[in-house]
């Protein structure tokens, strides 16, 4: 009996992906790591002889379907998945255009459900399967200015992640939500990040500091990437593995104000809320 898996990552050229695609390996998995630049990803995470990279941009379905078929011609199986390629349009709604919307939602929540929608149909033949997929603590969010399109897919992925583990827990496949808060990673760098293309003056001043703020926080994020790939790799062999990962103060902090505003909506509402029913 073998401890041995295949991890299949997407995102996996640049920032957090390449960790966890190092630290799989280093645990003695076997890793399909995915990018829109099969080069970039092989170059990245370096060589290995349990190492596959496959080009795969998340926002095809014929490049999930293509990817996940190299990686059971190459290993048989797929264990578990890491739905972890993200980007970033940061900005007031009423700057942000459309396209950027949209460039938004299928990379970071339509992009990770068409890679799962490839690869469930292999995890229900084994019976068996892992499905983890990067939220951020901007999903568990109260709502902070700037950020309408990023939490808006982060959301997305909750509800989502949430609903899809009762559909497939009769398979034998689990699912978990990660929730990171500010980490190292290269989301914030322009090669990532996106600011709105549009200007309002009404928004001017406030976006100026926005733009301020959040372009000086790249590299001075708290979290550490490779500690939270380890993290995922230790997650992945628990049994049965949680449905969610709180990663870092920061988002722990998150989910705290989250309770403690629904807590107190409820208390100050209960007797208006119940009164509602038929």
């Amino acid at each position: 009996m073998t401890d041995k898996k295949v991890w299949f990552i997407t995102g996996a050229g640049r920032g957090m992906g390449v960790d966890i695609a190092k630290a799989a390996l280093a645990a003695g998995n076997a890793v399909v790591a995915t990018g829109r630049n099969q080069d970039a990803v092989a170059e990245a995470v370096g060589r290995a002889d349990d190492l596959l990279a496959v080009r795969l941009d998340v926002t095809s379905p014929s490049d999930a379907e293509a990817a996940v078929q190299a990686a059971v011609d190459r290993f048989g199986r797929i264990d578990v998945l890491v739905n972890n390629a993200a980007n970033n349009n940061a900005g007031f709604f009423e700057e942000l255009t459309p396209k950027q919307m949209e460039s938004q939602l299928s990379t970071t929540l339509v992009g990770p459900m068409n890679v799962t929608r490839a690869v469930l149909p292999v995890m229900r033949r084994q019976r068996s399967g892992h499905v983890i997929t990067i939220s951020s603590s901007a999903g568990l969010t109260t709502g902070y200015e700037f950020g309408t399109a990023y939490a808006a897919s982060k959301f997305g992925i909750e509800g989502w992640m949430a609903s899809l583990r009762l559909e497939v827990a009769p398979f034998g496949i689990h699912t978990t939500i990660v929730n990171p808060g500010f980490f190292r990673t290269e989301l914030l760098t322009p090669e990532s990040t996106h600011f709105a293309e549009a200007a309002i003056d009404d928004y001017a001043e406030r976006r100026a500091a926005q733009i301020d703020w959040w372009t000086a926080q790249n590299g001075r994020q708290s979290g550490d990437p490779a500690k939270l790939a380890q993290a995922l790799v230790a997650i992945a062999g628990e049994e049965p593995p949680r449905r969610r990962f709180l990663a870092g103060a920061d988002a722990i902090a998150t989910a705290e104000q989250k309770v403690a505003e629904l807590q107190a909506d409820i208390d100050f509402n209960r007797e208006r809320f119940v009164s509602l029913d038929v």
